[in-house]
Order: structure tokens, then C-alpha cells, then sequence
């Protein structure tokens, strides 16, 4: 008995020590507490957390930490056996995570600007965030935990281990519909504190501001960017912050979008706005991230407006301010074409803004690996044509950081891409696997085939998989009323602006279905070069999965499979749905290789994809069917539900903003 009794107890260790919760994300590593580390040069708060990083987990006797002044001026590193070398002290410590992933020879980052830009509000919540509340801001609009206790303090330098591990170096703390009281001095001195958590690990902090911050907490009767007081309130303002913060990053700002107060408020330019506080920044070294994301009511296509109020303004902007354009033109759909912005503004700096939260690809309960959508983005904008990287973060205080396993890949996808963009999307996906789940290229037994290859392919096929059963073929912004989970492509109430409207963008009809955006309706194709313009506005050349955005095309016409419109509809929705099912299938075959939590959580995740693949197909097919009177083609599945009880079916808003706990239709 005694012996059974013993048995237990260390069956039940093993199992307490193996269970995996996803809080360590792909910074896995065993203790071996063997490696000798040797350093050249002046010891760092940097550098030292580098030396213990590896004496504490590289499989080795020794590694040498070497500065040197002759390597490029930049963050990069060499790996030579097991010496790393650098320029910068961080390069050192970038270097060193590189070599406990199995990296060598000699890597530099393609920007100097790698951000992460996080949506989180004073009371705590996170705007489009799906995995909890903000780990920086608490409901009384401090700092979490006021005292900054143990706990909170090795929470936030897990955050910064993981970002310095994919060479992130940016941090917006909140949200770009900014509250003013972020620059209370009150704030500002929270802020400080997280700052010098994140220092070491080489990641600056930057801040969302209100424009109209000079008239809600200085006091002032206008945010008038030419107003000499209003000048004179920010450039205090700006001394106190690098006061207290002397490496403070800059600003982001959202301007006359949504109704964010601008420079446009006091009949003043984008320009005019940025270029004020870039002057006050300049001193400091700080600079300005101006937003793109402009649009309003008015607008007779709203993926016109950014170039509309851009370009001519481009050549006025001063040269520590950057536009902060999205990678598409409407917002972070499931597939866009590129902003034109990219390729027609000439004379001023450009970074992409990405969205890492899905908040149009199915919040935190669908696995959808967003990696090939930026590389998307890459095969049409020429990475050198950019100054920066930023991400829409899609962290919280959830135990697994992103509230889906699998969600955890777009942030370290995100970092590898920021720091190389020439890196495929297979590349970056096998790296995170075999470091989040310690799988080697097959761990199935000998002769059923590799499961890992398997799993690794639903990654790489889960974008095209989303479009598919969300929005194939160019169809684009059909979400819900109120929020961008599910499809409510009927969605049209009174009073409500047209462009937060589905009908806006479908436009279906008895002719057909899409946007018009040729010369001969809202001539968006005019925006981008003539070899794209003339691709895009020709129905005959334009590329199938952007048809129904350039194009009202007809239910009829003639799809290059030998299918018509409706039919060819028909079809991606349902292949959809079967692509769900089957990552469902890949994944239940990967039990006996993962932990059972893991196992179980993406599990109940993945039938939630799969159920919600069919009600986004019914819902879509069922309603647009009401327009081109055709049959569902014999050779699919159909339907499984009425139009009527999906039109009926509506997720309130707070399941929205806490996916965990999962839809039932």
C-alpha cells in the first residue's frame, strides 16, 4: 500500500509539473544552469539579464557576450559558434534569445521602430481585446496594482521578456481614442514606473494622446495647433514627461476620426497638427505617429478618404512625424486590398499599422494564423518603402495571455516579421510550434504519418479558411450590429450612419453582388498604379478574391473555375466550413502529443470555429440568396439553418468582449 501510496504522489507531481497553462508562451526553456557566461566591456542592467538568460538555459559550457563598435549601428547581432556580438547592448540580449532558439550567424532589423500599440482604456477594459483586462490600467485609471507589488512586477517583465525575445522595442501603453487624463501628472508618473520595468529589456514607452488635451486638463479655450498658448501648453508638457521619463518614445494620435477631436476642429491641416508636436518632440528626440484611419458619413466610399486628405499633404510633414497608415483602406479585414496610400504618398514617412487582436477574424475563439495576411500586404508594398512596424496588441491579463492558445502565434509572428519581413509565414510558424508545444518535425509513431506537418498546415491554411467562410471572393465589412463577430449582412437599422452598415459594402441587388470602386463608379482604382488600376478595374483581370470589392458583379458571370458568381459563392462558403471541421480533425489527433489543459482548451476552441464556419455560411448564402433567386448548387452541403432564426440570433455585447465563454446558436 505504501508503495502504491508513493506512486500516486509522484504520478500526480509529474502531471502538477507537466501541466502547461500557456502563461510561459513560446519561452519554454528547461533550467540546465550550466553554460559559463563570459562578457567583454561594461556590465548593463541589459547585458546582465542577457548573461542570465543563458547560464541559466543554453545547452552549452560557455558563450561569450561581446560589444563592438565596428558592427552596424543598429540593434542587430553575429553569432559565431558561441559567441554573440553586437553593437548595442541590446543586440546582445536579442542575440541571445536568437542562439537558445537555434539561430546563428549575423541578423539586423529591417526597422528601428517595431511597436506594439495596445488599446487599453484607465477603467481597465481593452478596446477589441478578447484575453481579459488591461495588465497596465486598473478601474480607477492607475497603474495596475498601485504599489507595484512582486506579483504584478514579474507580470510585466514576462510581457517584456517576450517581446525583447522577438525583438519588439515599442510599447503604446493606451488606447488611440485617448483620454486626456493620460497626461495628468498623476498618470504620467504610472507610466514612469512601467517604463522602468521595460528599459532593460530595450522597449520604450509611448503614449495615445487626445488633441484636445490643452482645453480638458490644461484649461485652455482651444486645441488650435497655430495658437501660441496652445504650443507653449504642450512643450511644458512634453518637458515634464522626459523629465520624469528622459528615453520617452512620443506620441500616437487619432485625429478627426470617430469623432477624436483634431487640427481639422480649428480649420486646421493633419499637417499642422503633427507638425506641432513634432517641433515640441524634436528636442527629445521623440516622435509622432499620425493615424490614417480617417473617414466620416459624408464620404461617398469610405475607402477613398485616407488618400483624399493625405496626399495632398504629402511632402508637409516634418521629419520625426510618421504616418500611421493600415495595412488595408477600409479596416483590418479579413482580406483587403493594400491603402494606396502606400504606393502614392512619396515624401513622407509611412509604417503599417497591423491588427494582431481579431477583431474581425473571430475574436479569440477562431484559430486563424495571420502571418500570410502580412505577407500579403508585403508582396505589394515594398518593405523598404516603410520606416516602421506597429501591432494592434491582443494581450491581456488572461492566464494565457491572448485568450486562445493559437492567438499566441500572430504576436510572436508579428515581432519576427517587424524585425525581417523577407521571413515566410512557414518559416515563422514552425519556429513557434516546436517552441510552445516542444513538438519535433513528427511526433507521431512511425507509420501514421506526421501529424506535425499536419498542424502546422492548418496554421498556414487558416487565414484563407476564415475568408472563406466569413467573406470570400472580395465581399468585406457584413459583421454584426453593434460588434465584429458574427455576419449580419442584413443589418441596416434607422438612424444608423450607412457606412457602419453591411448593405453599404455588398450592395446586394438582383444583379449582383460587391462595391463598384471602378472609373465607373467610385474610381477607388484610380488610387493605385495604373498596371494595378487598369488589373483591378477590369472584371475580367481582376483577381478573384477581390472581385466583389472592386466589382458589383453579376450572379451570372463567369468565374475562371467554369462556375457562375452565385455558384462560386456558394461554394468557398462551404469549403469554409469543411476546412474548419478539419483543423478540428488535425487537432484531435494531436492529443496524445500535448498537454491535456492545452489540449482541451483549443479543443473546445476549434468546435467553436467549426459551428461558427456553418452559421456564418447559412446566415451569408441564406440571405443573399433573397437577391439572386438561385438554387444552393446539388454538389455541396447546404444550409442547416433558416434565414429567419439566424436574423433573429444576436450575441450581446459583453460575451462579445469575453469570448471564453463561447456562443450558442
Amino acid at each position: 500500500m505504501r508503495k502504491l501510496l508513493l506512486s500516486l504522489f509522484m504520478m500526480s507531481f509529474v502531471l502538477e509539473i507537466c501541466a502547461e497553462d500557456g502563461h510561459e508562451l513560446w519561452l519554454r526553456y528547461q533550467p540546465l544552469n550550466k553554460a559559463k557566461v563570459v562578457t567583454t566591456g561594461k556590465m548593463s542592467p541589459t547585458i546582465e539579464i542577457a548573461k542570465q538568460e543563458l547560464e541559466t538555459y543554453y545547452n552549452g559550457a560557455s558563450v561569450t557576450l561581446k560589444l563592438d563598435a565596428k558592427m552596424p549601428n543598429d540593434d542587430g547581432y553575429r553569432i559565431d559558434g558561441t559567441t554573440i556580438t553586437a553593437r548595442r547592448d541590446i543586440g546582445l540580449l536579442y542575440g541571445s534569445y536568437a542562439l537558445l532558439r537555434g539561430e546563428t550567424g549575423e541578423s539586423h532589423p529591417t526597422y528601428s521602430l517595431r511597436l506594439l500599440n495596445h488599446w487599453d482604456n484607465p477603467n481597465g477594459t481593452v478596446e477589441r481585446g478578447f484575453a481579459g483586462r488591461s495588465i497596465f490600467w486598473n478601474e480607477k485609471g492607475e497603474m495596475r496594482n498601485e504599489k507595484w507589488d512582486a506579483a504584478h512586477e514579474e507580470l510585466i517583465r514576462t510581457y517584456a521578456r517576450a517581446n525583447a525575445s522577438i525583438g519588439i522595442n515599442g510599447t503604446v501603453l493606451n488606447n488611440v481614442n485617448a483620454k486626456p487624463a493620460a497626461l495628468s501628472t498623476e498618470s504620467l508618473q504610472k507610466t514612469k514606473e512601467i517604463a522602468d520595468l521595460l528599459r532593460p529589456y530595450g522597449i520604450r514607452v509611448y503614449l495615445s494622446i487626445n488633441f484636445a488635451s490643452p482645453i480638458k486638463i490644461g484649461g485652455l479655450t482651444t486645441a488650435d495647433p497655430l495658437n501660441a498658448d496652445v504650443v507653449r501648453w504642450w512643450k511644458d508638457k512634453v518637458n515634464e514627461i522626459y523629465k520624469m521619463i528622459p528615453d520617452f518614445g512620443g506620441f500616437l494620435v487619432k485625429a478627426n476620426s470617430e469623432g477624436e477631436p483634431g487640427p481639422q476642429d480649428f480649420g486646421r491641416t493633419h499637417a499642422d497638427g503633427a507638425n506641432m508636436l513634432g517641433k515640441v518632440l524634436k528636442p527629445h528626440k521623440g516622435i509622432v505617429m499620425w493615424r490614417a484611419f480617417v473617414y466620416n458619413p459624408q464620404s461617398s466610399d469610405r475607402a477613398n478618404q485616407a488618400y483624399e486628405e493625405f496626399m495632398p499633404l504629402d511632402g508637409q510633414f516634418a521629419d520625426n512625424v510618421i504616418i500611421q497608415i493600415k495595412n488595408g483602406p477600409i479596416d483590418f479585414q479579413p482580406r483587403e486590398p493594400y491603402s494606396p496610400l502606400f504606393t502614392a504618398m512619396q515624401k513622407t514617412p509611412m509604417m503599417v499599422e497591423f491588427q494582431i487582436t481579431q477583431e474581425y477574424l473571430g475574436a479569440a475563439n477562431h484559430l486563424v494564423y495571420l502571418a500570410p495576411m502580412w505577407k500579403e500586404f508585403f508582396s505589394f508594398v515594398k518593405p523598404a518603402s516603410l520606416k516602421a512596424m506597429a501591432g494592434v496588441a491582443n494581450i491581456g491579463d488572461d492566464t494565457n495571455w491572448c485568450g486562445h492558445h493559437f492567438a499566441q502565434s500572430n504576436w510572436y509572428a508579428f515581432g519576427r516579421l517587424a524585425w525581417n519581413p523577407s521571413l515566410t509565414s512557414e518559416a515563422i510558424a514552425d519556429e513557434w510550434l516546436r517552441q510552445t508545444f516542444s513538438l519535433t518535425p513528427d511526433p507521431s509513431p512511425k507509420g501514421e504519418g506526421s501529424i506535425y506537418s499536419q498542424l502546422l498546415s492548418v496554421m498556414l491554411d487558416s487565414r484563407e479558411a476564415c475568408v472563406n467562410y466569413m467573406m470570400p471572393l472580395g465581399i468585406h465589412h457584413i459583421f454584426a450590429g453593434g460588434h465584429h463577430y458574427g455576419p449580419e449582412p442584413w443589418y441596416a437599422p434607422q438612424g444608423v450612419r450607412t457606412d457602419w452598415t453591411p448593405p453599404y459594402y455588398h450592395k446586394a441587388d438582383g444583379i449582383g453582388l460587391g462595391f463598384d470602386r471602378t472609373l465607373n463608379g467610385s474610381a477607388n482604382v484610380k488610387q493605385y498604379p495604373e498596371e494595378l488600376c487598369r488589373l483591378y478595374n477590369d472584371i475580367n483581370t481582376c483577381p478573384e478574391n477581390l472581385l466583389a470589392w472592386f466589382h458589383h458583379v453579376p450572379w451570372d458571370h463567369k468565374m475562371k473555375s467554369g462556375r457562375t458568381f452565385w455558384d462560386e459563392l456558394c461554394h468557398k462558403y462551404d469549403e469554409g466550413v469543411r476546412e474548419a471541421r478539419h483543423f478540428l480533425a488535425v487537432w484531435d489527433a494531436m492529443q496524445p502529443y500535448v498537454d491535456g489543459q492545452r489540449f482541451d482548451e483549443v479543443q473546445r476552441k476549434l468546435r467553436i470555429q467549426a459551428r461558427d464556419a456553418e452559421w456564418w455560411r447559412d446566415a451569408c448564402l441564406l440571405y443573399f440568396q433573397t437577391f439572386s433567386h438561385r438554387p444552393i448548387p446539388q454538389d455541396m452541403e447546404h444550409p442547416v439553418h433558416n434565414l429567419d432564426e439566424m436574423m433573429k440570433f444576436n450575441i450581446p455585447i459583453s460575451m462579445y468582449e469575453n469570448p471564453t465563454q463561447g456562443y450558442t446558436k
